[in-house]
């Protein structure tokens, strides 16, 4: 896969002189110089609704943000070391895709805009200066995790990798799954970091959707992370198979619910390699000492939890959105990924800001790799937006679901056909936020 390093890539010049007609200063932040990095942290602290970090946190957070393409708006002539009153970050990240193979995805994250400049077009300016941006480079895709579910789509981006929020009532739903051999053991949090790193890494290489995480998200889950609330609770512990090879790490907390010593277990990550592995976390968590109830967040839409139970109406499952997706270049994207089923069909996309529109025809081979050709006098077989073209990409979403809400026009015959080719097992899924 092509290493991208966004830090390369300068601020977006569409970007900059429409913010500078407002007067705001639209510019890439050195965040290697504290003076300029601190300011930034704080104002992305404050769009988060986040409170005053210690210089310790800081300067800890401010190691990753190195790595990554900051961007801040400013009131004009604004010095150096101003509190931007927007910011956004990015890098270029291993995506994925339905059949094993990588691409490089601009992952922006950082989103933010001061209540004190709302409504004058700052953060039209930054989606679409950083998807300019991804495009100038050859990026094909881009991605984002989200705090509002309203805002991204009218940039192209859909809601392409859910996720399932589990509750369990430890004490209804009881255990009926079996005992895995290999064994646990507890770990520090110190050595919680290496785990989640170490399996992490191997396991996301087997679903669609996912992303590396990187040092301070895992610093962050272990609870080693200076300014991390409830550090102190952080606990956890790994799977080891017969082979004493680790394939499983699970990180949580636990707090007191009732005063009377019976507590809440909430899964902070939960990464398991092998179907053991799995099985053999979830069975200490629903079966520890004392606990009532179990939260876990960030759950495949095919995890076995709910068939590993004795009753499963002890556990309540929520699928909400979490991994969003725009595609930049249909043929880019495509051909990188394989397909389940043969099609051969022109589909018609719409782009509002231009970068896919057009029509254009998608072939499969036997072996499940595609051609994409512009397609010219030619009715289209389907037509749809970018924002559901690259809700479909994942492989997650059904074609048949997207249909129904008036995202797809095609008739019966195609869209089953779409749902054939664009499906992937196991489900797409993304687990970490970013």
């Amino acid at each position: 896969m092509t290493r991208i390093d966004t830090r390369d890539v300068p601020a977006d010049a569409t970007s900059r002189e429409r913010l500078a007609a407002s007067g705001l200063d639209y510019r890439v932040v050195d965040v290697r110089d504290a003076a300029q990095g601190v300011p930034f942290q704080r104002a992305v602290g404050r769009g988060f609704l986040g409170g005053e970090e210690t210089d310790e946190a800081l300067a800890h957070g401010r190691e990753s943000l190195t790595t990554r393409r900051t961007i801040g708006v400013f009131e004009s002539g604004a010095a150096a070391e101003a509190l931007p009153v927007a910011t956004i970050d990015s890098w270029a990240t291993p995506l994925i895709l339905p059949g094993g193979e990588e691409i490089p995805m601009w992952a922006i994250s950082g989103v933010t805009v001061s209540a004190t400049h709302r409504r004058r077009g700052i953060a039209r300016a930054l989606l679409e200066g950083e998807l300019r941006a991804a495009r100038s480079v050859g990026v094909a895709i881009a991605g984002l995790t989200v705090s509002e579910a309203t805002i991204y789509g009218r940039y192209g981006f859909g809601s392409a990798l859910p996720a399932v929020r589990f509750t369990i009532d430890t004490r209804r739903a009881g255990w009926a799954g079996y005992e895995p051999s290999g064994r646990l053991e507890y770990r520090e949090r110190e050595q919680l970091v290496g785990d989640l790193s170490e399996v992490h890494e191997r396991a996301r290489r087997s679903r669609a959707g996912r992303i590396p995480g990187w040092p301070g998200r895992w610093e962050q889950f272990a609870g080693v992370a200076p300014g991390e609330t409830d550090r102190e609770k952080r606990r956890g512990v790994r799977y080891l198979d017969e082979a004493g090879d680790v394939r499983g790490v699970l990180a949580y907390t636990v707090d007191d619910r009732s005063g009377s010593f019976r507590f809440g277990l909430n899964v902070r990550m939960l990464v398991a390699e092998t179907a053991d592995a799995r099985a053999a976390l979830w069975r200490f968590a629903l079966q520890h000492d004392l606990v009532d109830e179990v939260t876990a967040d960030l759950q495949t839409t095919d995890d076995p939890l709910p068939w590993l139970v004795a009753d499963p109406r002890g556990v309540t499952q929520e699928v909400h959105d979490h991994g969003w997706l725009r595609i930049l270049d249909v043929a880019g994207a495509l051909t990188a990924r394989s397909f389940s089923a043969p099609i051969d069909m022109v589909i018609r996309v719409d782009d509002p800001l231009g970068f896919t529109s057009g029509d254009w025809r998608l072939r499969t081979d036997a072996s499940g790799r595609a051609t994409v050709e512009p397609a010219s006098q030619v009715e289209p077989d389907v037509a749809l937006g970018v924002a559901a073209l690259s809700v479909l990409y994942a492989g997650s979403v059904r074609a048949t679901a997207l249909h129904g809400a008036g995202l797809i026009r095609a008739d019966a015959a195609a869209v089953d056909l779409l749902d054939r080719a664009f499906a992937t097992f196991p489900a797409p899924s993304l687990d970490i936020w970013y």
